[in-house]
């Protein structure tokens, strides 16, 4: 960060003292609770937490320092859940973000699961040969934790990802929300969540920038497993 996008010494300090005020606001809500599910005490809890990120990072990009304390994620600001006390149904909402690192080792990655799925590398179609292409059929080919599992021999390096587990009374109709699967997903039916990012732990220094120096040539025999014919 250059330094004129460097916060002040002054923000900083305007940062912890809201930190110090947001403590003594959750504390008197604890205080005088009503219950397990206190909606006070939940409001108090999110300003807190977000009191403490800026705090945490106004600290980060000014003195390069972090604090001791673990922000909460994203589970933690979710609303009480609200949905049936014993679901018959579940949904499971997954993202997962990632980078094409290594687009040459994709490319190579694609046309040895096309070559062997048709027995003939030479093929009319190209498919393989762009990277758009080459996603396609790798997503295709190998199930979504697979991919998770390996990416790194797929040329791609992991971002962010989420996973939402949602209860409902019945199972949604076939079909009925592919179009988007994401769309009407109610926070108060998340049963829980579980978040993965490169902002949860910015001191790990083995992050997943691919593998340097790969070439096409170097790809080992047994990257990829046989591929499942009766699939």
């Amino acid at each position: 960060m250059s330094d004129a996008a460097q916060p002040t010494a002054a923000e900083v300090r305007a940062a912890a003292e809201a930190v110090k005020t947001a403590l003594d606001r959750h504390l008197a809500a604890v205080e005088r609770r009503t219950g397990d599910d206190d909606p006070a005490v939940h409001e108090a809890f999110n300003q807190l937490a977000a009191a403490g990120e800026v705090y945490d990072e106004l600290l980060y990009d000014r003195y390069d320092e972090v604090t001791p304390f673990e922000i909460p994620g994203a589970d933690d600001s979710l609303p009480p859940y609200t949905g049936p006390e014993e679901p018959h149904a579940v949904s499971v909402l997954i993202r997962r973000d990632y980078t094409v690192a290594e687009p040459q080792r994709l490319l190579a990655q694609a046309q040895r699961v096309e070559a062997a799925e048709f027995e003939d590398a030479l093929t009319e179609d190209d498919t393989a040969n762009t990277v758009p292409g080459a996603l396609g059929i790798l997503f295709g080919e190998f199930e979504p934790d697979e991919i998770a599992s390996r990416h790194r021999e797929f040329g791609l390096a992991e971002g962010d990802s989420t996973l939402w587990v949602t209860a409902a009374e019945e199972a949604a109709e076939p079909g009925e929300w592919l179009e988007a699967p994401f769309e009407e997903a109610d926070p108060q039916q998340v049963i829980c969540r579980f978040d993965v990012s490169a902002v949860f732990d910015r001191d790990d220094s083995d992050d997943d920038a691919g593998v340097p120096g790969t070439l096409l040539d170097e790809l080992a025999d047994d990257d990829l497993e046989p591929l499942d014919r009766d699939r």
